[in-house]
């Protein structure tokens, strides 16, 4: 086992990592940019090491300064969290040739996986179901109109480097293709520093299911069983829950199946899932992989017991995951709410501010993810999120009941500051959404058209 570790992150999955850190009896250094100072990570944290101004490209993208903070306190291994550089490749091979172990995959996986037309076809070679597309990126607005009407409409064309809901357009027929496709690989370019795109059927009545993935370097893979992450706006997660009111034992196993084999194709170490389109008649397709542990990975340690974020740091230092496929159990029901600093009544505008009251809910299958705390800030310059509000119970009815009296029980508020509270009650309370029957096109249908 490691003696300390750098996270290499802020907010909430920065103080979740340093917790398991902790109970591993491993050193922590936190890393934060001069806007975090007074942060909770920096504040757990055994010791702390400033890597740059607020904007995200001086500090937490900045590779020098983080590998620079790492080798200076004598880390011996990197956990990325999720966004930020946790799915650059190129971080990662950094990190190795200064002897550092990154806690994910290896640089040549994460390419594979992160490059979303390769690991089609690496998918598609492992038997994967997939949704009708181009073989690879598309080089020209021709050639994507000749794949079109191949394909047929509506389609969605998809950066190849996409991820976290950007770099989609979806096209509801040729007249829209030209502008779309412009749109996107100028996006492209613009926030991941590549233009490539390629175009796929789109599934429009269809449901967000992902299966959590764990494998370690000595041939053991499972998976522990799915989140339907349907509940979106704009292509971006809002709800997540497991298991899906969807899938009964027999389209689990297959559906995980099909995840275990995609993993082992790509020769897959770490945390990780393997993220699936299904539809109402029960046919499932390849959607794309993470490299990396989910936002919404409480839904699974609740529902299995397995602290996801520990064995994700013992896979990295090398030692074999603690069960195996057998062992695993789902066992009632778990629902996650993102609480984030957003009108909802402004197209989830964020609302960055000071949070002078701050109170979260507790209680039995009460569970809060969060750096947040009372006088605290929510700054501009990252992702809005306040905090993760995560409930279980023995069923989903009562999981729902238990979510919307924790919700009835938060506070938060601030001078200019709106959340995603009221907004998830609303949700909760809307009938699609208590029947199980959400699509990814259910917030566009039942909330945005009034």
């Amino acid at each position: 086992m490691f003696n300390k570790v750098l996270i290499a992150n802020r907010g909430e999955i920065a103080v979740r990592v340093l917790r398991a850190c902790r109970e591993l009896g491993v050193r922590t250094v936190a890393v934060y940019s001069e806007a975090d100072a007074d942060s909770t990570h920096v504040r757990l944290a055994d010791e702390a090491v400033c890597v740059g101004p607020a904007q995200p490209r001086r500090s937490y993208l900045n590779m020098p300064n983080i590998v620079g903070a790492a080798l200076k306190t004598g880390a011996q291994a990197v956990h990325p969290g999720y966004g930020f550089l946790s799915e650059d490749p190129d971080f990662a091979r950094i990190c190795a040739d200064n002897g550092l172990t990154f806690i994910g995959p290896s640089p040549e996986v994460m390419s594979s996986v992160g490059d979303k037309a390769t690991a089609r076809k690496l998918m598609a070679g492992a038997g994967l179901p997939m949704l009708p597309g181009s073989p690879a990126p598309v080089a020209s607005y021709e050639e994507a109109a000749a794949y079109a009407e191949t394909i047929g409409y509506p389609l969605v064309v998809k950066a190849v480097a996409g991820g976290g809901g950007r770099g989609i357009a979806v096209v509801e027929s040729a007249a829209d293709l030209r502008t779309a496709y412009r749109r996107t690989r100028s996006s492209a370019q613009a926030v991941f520093g590549d233009s490539r795109v390629y175009v796929e059927r789109y599934a429009a009545s269809v449901r967000h299911i992902e299966f959590q993935i764990l494998a370690d370097a000595h041939g053991r893979t499972v998976h522990l069983g799915e989140r339907d992450c349907s509940v979106q706006r704009r292509h971006q997660k809002l709800i997540e829950e497991g298991p899906s009111p969807a899938l009964d034992p027999v389209l689990r196993n297959e559906m995980g199946e099909a995840a275990l084999s995609g993993a082992k194709a790509v020769g897959y170490q770490g945390a990780g899932t393997v993220e699936f389109l299904l539809d109402d008649d029960g046919r499932f397709w390849f959607m794309e992989m993470n490299a990396r542990i989910q936002v919404e990975h409480p839904v699974t340690e609740m529902i299995t017991g397995v602290d996801l974020v520990t064995e994700q740091i013992k896979v990295a230092a090398g030692e074999r995951l603690s069960f195996d496929q057998s062992d695993v159990t789902l066992i009632g029901h778990a629902i996650e709410c993102r609480i984030n600093a957003e009108d909802p009544d402004r197209d989830f505008a964020p609302t960055p501010g000071r949070l002078v009251e701050y109170r979260v809910p507790g209680g039995f299958g009460v569970r809060v993810d969060t750096h947040s705390v009372p006088g605290g800030t929510v700054p501009p310059h990252y992702d809005s999120m306040i905090a993760k509000l995560i409930t279980w119970a023995p069923d989903r009815r009562a999981a729902l009941a238990r979510m919307d009296s924790a919700l009835a029980e938060m506070r938060v508020s601030g001078p200019g500051v709106h959340t995603t509270i009221d907004f998830h009650r609303k949700v909760l309370a809307d009938p699609v959404f208590r029947a199980g029957r959400a699509r990814t096109s259910f917030l566009a249908r039942e909330f945005e058209a009034g």
